[in-house]
Order: structure tokens, then C-alpha cells, then sequence
């Protein structure tokens, strides 16, 4: 890792948060923890990132689907329930929406070409994954701290980190306490 890294919480939502959600993570308070750790050491390069329904007009093929299958996340983007948990709300970072699963295609614009990207957040078996691999496809290194992230379960967590340890050089997992 560099200097110039940049840390990226992906869907650090209350969506995902809320232990009654249907896509609440109960690995997040432990990945917010380490998360709360690493913020003052990227202050400055910090990035948010927001999941956001796509607007219906937007909404083909799967994406029709997807929604239909998820009424209750069918919510507009400035509910509260798709707003950042109180303790990344606070952070003084930029924070970018997205419509999709993965927000490599929103971050790049932002990071630049070849980025340093230290990545956490949830679900690491959705929007992480979905984030991670296109980036490290066109150049990123990404560093993945694995106790910063938080799966939709236990099992789903494990098959997702095994997943992104599968393309060494470009992506790299480590926890909190290894991160160099």
C-alpha cells in the first residue's frame, strides 16, 4: 500500500445495518469497529459509497426484476433508511451514489487511473466483490481488509473473500492489524 491510498467503505447504509433488515449484515458492528480504526488514517482520502435504487425508468431486465423481488429496499434515495449509519455520516469524505452493485465505475472518475485502494464495507458478497474485481481489472491495487468487511452471513463472507483471494497481485486481503 501506498502513501496515496485511498480508503473506500462501500454501503456503509443503515439499509445493511439494521439487524431487522432483510439485508442486514450481522457482521457489520464488528466491521464498523475496524472501519472506526482506519478512518483518521485516510482522512482526507476517504470515499463513501451509497447503494441507490435505479430509478424506475432505468429499471431493465434484471434490474426490473431485482426490484421487484426487494419491495422494501424500493425506497428513493434520500430516505433515511438508505443513509449512512450515524458514524459515517459524520466523516468528512466524499460520498458517491450508485445504482449498482459495484461502484468501481463511480470511483474511477474520483481515484484516478491505477488507484491504491483500501476497501471495506458491506455486503462483501455483493457490493464489495462487485466493487473489487472491476477495479482490480483495469489497474487498481486493492488491498481488502477482510475484518472491515461485513457478509450477509458468516459463510457468505468467507466465499467471498476466498473469491477475491483468488487474484493476487491485484488483490490483496489482510486484516486491520496487517494493513502496512
Amino acid at each position: 500500500m501506498t502513501d496515496n491510498a485511498w480508503l473506500v467503505v462501500i454501503d456503509g447504509q443503515r439499509i445493511f445495518a439494521d439487524p431487522a433488515s432483510e439485508w442486514g449484515s450481522p457482521l457489520w458492528p464488528g466491521a464498523l469497529e475496524v472501519i472506526s480504526t482506519l478512518l483518521p488514517r485516510f482522512a482526507g482520502r476517504t470515499l463513501l459509497t451509497r447503494w441507490v435504487p435505479p430509478a424506475p425508468e432505468k429499471r431493465v431486465g434484471s434490474w426490473r426484476d431485482y426490484m421487484a423481488a426487494w419491495p422494501f429496499a424500493d425506497r428513493a434515495s434520500d430516505d433515511p433508511y438508505l443513509a449512512l449509519v450515524d458514524e459515517l455520516a459524520a466523516v468528512d469524505a466524499a460520498v458517491v451514489d450508485a445504482p449498482t452493485f459495484g461502484k468501481w465505475e463511480a470511483l474511477a472518475p474520483l481515484v484516478g487511473e491505477a488507484p491504491d485502494l483500501v476497501v471495506v464495507g458491506v455486503s462483501t458478497d455483493c457490493c464489495v466483490i462487485s466493487t473489487v474485481l472491476p477495479a482490480a481489472d483495469a489497474g487498481a491495487r486493492i488491498t481488502v481488509v477482510t475484518d472491515g468487511c461485513a457478509g450477509s452471513t458468516p459463510e457468505n463472507q468467507t466465499a467471498a473473500l476466498q473469491v477475491m483471494g483468488l487474484f493476487p497481485p491485484q488483490v490483496r486481503l489482510c486484516t486491520a492489524a496487517e494493513l502496512n
